[in-house]
């Protein structure tokens, strides 16, 4: 079993049905309290915390007295822009007398699909955990349509997990684990403490939603999983209603969890290694023993640049005799590093004619 306190990390998916009481349309504020008692456990034992939170329209929803039935989709994006308000209020208001900061981020699966804005998010991310801020993420539902939805905050925690390089993720649930049948309809369903490997016969054994506030089943759940844990990250489904949620993960309460053969740094630098490069740099021997030392690559070392290519791109890079050294994931376009290569880090504003990146290629973003 995974501990959470070795987690450097950590990815907490919050459920609907968690956050919102299903007969009132409030907020569970005694429980967010102590899930708020978690996060600063966690903080002060110097892990980094990102929230995936569902229930933006689950409470807009009781704020505007709309029925409990499905709602057409203007009517969600309506409940959602007044719930998200609230939600954001909410985590501020447990978080910040432990001294935690916290941020709202919105995103819609185009933010995951489009490179540049991907890149953003991660780097937006990357920044408020640089700066001990808790980010709070969710699905933005007041703009997004079904063409760009990711439909469930299942997955979209697996992606954000992927995007920030997180080891361990937790769906906080209204169910204690994985089951190989549905265990409200089938009394002999065995649940899993373990899953190794998800194979055909996992994957056949996942069920349909089955809470009137989650749009997520245990399918969802399968899918985040084989997302997060081929991205190196572990992930734990465990039953979320307890009081001190987490506390009671790491004491030992019933989980199902999804083992990574590999960590997210390793995963990330073999994926970049297999991408198709659109370009190629040209390295100066002093560029070429600072990257072999572990730094990033600076536009300095940089005496020739080729191919047609775009922020976030996978490009090769060589040394002077055109041998490859490895791939990278490049944060100019060629057009830009054309124009920068062979200049100082202090003199890409002046080149270039706004502020930018020191690096040509972080050294996270590389694969030797």
């Amino acid at each position: 079993m995974a501990s959470l306190t070795q987690a450097k990390c950590l990815v907490v998916k919050i459920g609907s049905a968690l956050l919102v009481d299903r007969s009132a349309g409030g907020l569970r504020r005694d429980w967010l309290v102590s899930l708020a008692e978690d996060i600063a456990w966690l903080k002060a034992s110097g892990i980094d915390v990102v929230i995936v939170s569902s229930g933006s329209i689950a409470l807009g929803r009781g704020v505007l007295k709309l029925p409990s039935a499905d709602l057409p989709l203007e009517q969600s994006q309506a409940a959602a822009a007044v719930g998200q308000i609230r939600l954001a209020r909410a985590y501020e208001e447990v978080l910040d007398p432990h001294g935690i900061m916290t941020a709202q981020v919105l995103v819609t699966l185009d933010d995951s699909r489009n490179r540049r804005r991907y890149l953003n998010s991660r780097a937006t991310l990357e920044q408020l955990l640089s700066m001990n801020v808790v980010p709070i993420v969710n699905e933005n539902d007041t703009i997004a349509t079904d063409e760009i939805r990711f439909g469930d905050n299942d997955r979209l925690a697996a992606q954000i997990a992927v995007t920030v390089g997180a080891d361990q993720l937790v769906l906080l649930s209204d169910v204690d684990g994985f089951y190989s049948a549905n265990p409200l309809q089938d009394k002999s369903a065995k649940r899993f403490d373990i899953v190794d490997d998800i194979t055909a016969e996992i994957e056949a054994m996942a069920g349909d939603a089955g809470s009137g506030l989650s749009k997520g089943g245990m399918k969802t759940k399968l899918m985040a999983a084989k997302l997060a844990t081929g991205a190196g990250c572990k992930m734990a489904i465990t039953n979320g209603f307890a009081q001190n949620p987490l506390r009671a993960l790491q004491n030992g309460a019933p989980a199902t969890w999804f083992t990574a053969d590999t960590d997210p740094s390793a995963a990330r630098k073999r994926w970049i290694a297999g991408m198709k490069p659109a370009g190629t740099l040209e390295l100066d021997a002093g560029a070429i023993a600072a990257l072999h030392a572990g730094k990033s690559l600076l536009p300095a070392g940089v005496s020739r640049v080729t191919g047609s290519f775009q922020r976030g791109d996978a490009v090769a890079i060589c040394d002077a005799q055109g041998h490859a050294l490895g791939n990278g994931l490049v944060r100019y376009t060629a057009e830009e590093a054309a124009r920068i290569m062979g200049r100082k880090s202090h003199e890409i504003e002046d080149v270039l004619g706004y502020p930018a990146r020191a690096a040509l290629i972080h050294r996270d973003d590389m694969a030797l």
